[in-house]
């Protein structure tokens, strides 16, 4: 299994992306130890759309590649980026900082523009994946065809994003095969804890042959937050030898009582809007329009889930 810690990239999502770069480097040096094999320290200009005053993780500068690389290792340092942000510059860019894994956010419709950056990432040396973000909304067609595009690009992997937090166990395990089925190749989940089956829903991909999985740590994420790190690498620790093999608990714990002493964002949270997306499988843009009363958010949720 290859374990992405996501808390400094996702995390981002509840304190503006503003990480001090001294917490960041411990960070990164402890995850590592617990036995993380990429540390995903940032989005490339901007989770969905650059803007200015975007804190460190979301920014992803060069320079701050490079002191996250001089402190781990380039050979851990992953980013995360959307086509429309970039430019041809940046991927040649990053790598010459210090990133050598990246992976890149693929739509169901108007993924053509990402195929070129995933052949220009390979030919630069990067490990590069992809990221199918809100999967639980693709048809099955979609994921077939854009899993087989992107493979043909030269994808070394594909990623489920659970972005609505919204997957079942069920349909974790039905999607992971089907990617599979197209690719041949490794498949990952990034899952979210909208309705608390992050972790089920680990196991499920686990089961079904999914061999790349995300967590951070606290669960520190968009909304509800991710899988909990410290969670999946125990059940790791109990169930695969080989991957106890490789994986030290102590930093992980380590590591959860750093976030919560340095980042107060970090503590577990569980909004009840966002379970209300989870339910109705709808992004977070819609959170705002969820407000009222009880019964007058669980309408508009109905509303919004009717018209799509």
């Amino acid at each position: 299994m290859v374990n992405i810690d996501v808390t400094l990239r996702d995390g981002g999502y509840r304190n503006g992306f503003d990480f001090p770069l001294g917490y960041a480097l411990k960070h990164a040096k402890l995850s590592v130890e617990a036995g993380f094999d990429w540390v995903e320290i940032a989005y490339r200009k901007g989770s969905l759309v650059p803007i200015p005053g975007l804190g460190l993780t979301g920014r992803g500068d060069d320079d701050y590649i490079a002191a996250m690389a001089q402190e781990v290792g380039p050979r851990h340092i992953a980013m995360i980026l959307h086509p429309k942000n970039i430019t041809r510059d940046d991927l040649p860019a990053m790598y010459q900082a210090g990133a050598r894994l990246v992976r890149i956010i693929l739509p169901a419709k108007g993924y053509e523009p990402g195929l070129d950056y995933i052949r220009q990432a390979r030919d630069i040396g990067f490990t590069v994946g992809v990221n199918f973000a809100r999967i639980s909304q693709w048809p099955g067609r979609d994921v077939v065809e854009v899993a087989a595009a992107a493979t043909d690009a030269g994808a070394e992997f594909v990623y489920l994003a659970d972005s609505n937090g919204s997957l079942s166990p069920v349909d974790t395990a039905h999607l992971t095969t089907l990617t599979r089925s197209v690719t041949g190749g490794p498949v990952g989940l990034h899952a979210h804890n909208n309705l608390g089956l992050a972790l089920s829903n680990a196991i499920s991909a686990e089961a079904a042959g999914a061999t790349w999985m995300d967590s951070s740590i606290q669960g520190m994420g968009k909304g509800p937050g991710n899988l909990i790190a410290e969670q999946w690498l125990a059940h790791l620790d109990r169930t695969d030898p080989e991957a106890a093999a490789r994986l030290n608990l102590e930093p992980v714990l380590e590591l959860a009582d750093l976030l919560l002493a340095n980042v107060p964002e970090g503590s577990p949270s569980l909004p009840l809007p966002d379970l209300v997306l989870g339910r109705y499988d709808l992004p977070v843009e819609h959170r705002k329009e969820l407000v009222g009363r009880h019964g007058e958010v669980l309408a508009t949720a109905r509303t919004l889930a009717g018209a799509r």
